[in-house]
């Protein structure tokens, strides 16, 4: 017999996914941390906007949030020191990582688990390889440099690609998208590797 009536819905599995798209450099904003029209494409907002849709939460840093409109009115976790531990705003969950971890705030925000997604920025970044992506999907630009620029993680600073970092953090690459040939732009979908997981379904490269 279930141990679940109709009443009590399954929990699922928390999946966490990254999206960004950087430059050659590696770099996800300009020295103003704004993201410029160089970097903006058409394809690939079209594909994130897709992800965000679907996901069950969305994780932004402060000033990405104030900087992208919640006009689907998308459940939001916005990360900020800020924050008394976990606080439920009108505009969003606001959460303080210093002051309480992520497995408490997965129990209070999405108590039946399901689709995480992180846009960002580099703080939001850095702190979710130490949490654990289940899948990063990596967007570059070719031919876009931001000298002075935001790094996608702070590791790129000291010189190390955003691929190298995401490998470095246990991911693999799964698939290669021609997002849009025309204007120089691909995506790299970069998957965990699980010990419980069939290593050939991650590390094939379409």
């Amino acid at each position: 017999m279930s141990a679940f009536s109709p009443e009590q819905p399954k929990s699922s599995p928390t999946e966490i996914q990254g999206y960004a798209i950087v430059s050659d450099d590696n770099k996800i904003a300009g020295a103003d941390g704004l993201i410029p029209a160089s970097l903006r494409n058409e394809k690939d907002w079209e594909y994130y906007q897709r992800a965000l849709a679907g996901s069950d939460l969305i994780v932004f840093g402060r000033r990405s949030h104030a900087l992208e409109p919640n006009v689907r009115g998308d459940l939001r976790l916005v990360i900020s020191s800020g924050a008394d531990r976990l606080e439920q705003r009108e505009d969003a969950w606001w959460w303080n990582p210093a002051r309480i971890g992520w497995a408490e705030v997965v129990k209070q925000v999405l108590p039946l688990g399901g689709d995480v997604a992180v846009p960002g920025g580099k703080g939001v970044f850095d702190l979710f390889l130490k949490i654990g992506f289940d899948a990063f999907h990596l967007s570059r630009a070719h031919g876009v440099t931001l000298p002075g620029g935001q790094s996608v993680f702070s590791a790129c600073d000291a010189g190390l690609s955003a691929e190298a970092v995401l490998a470095t953090a246990g991911l693999r690459l799964s698939k290669k998208i021609a997002l849009d040939p025309e204007h120089g732009v691909e995506m790299n979908v970069w998957r965990a590797v699980r010990a419980d997981s069939q290593l050939s379904e991650y590390l094939h490269r379409s």
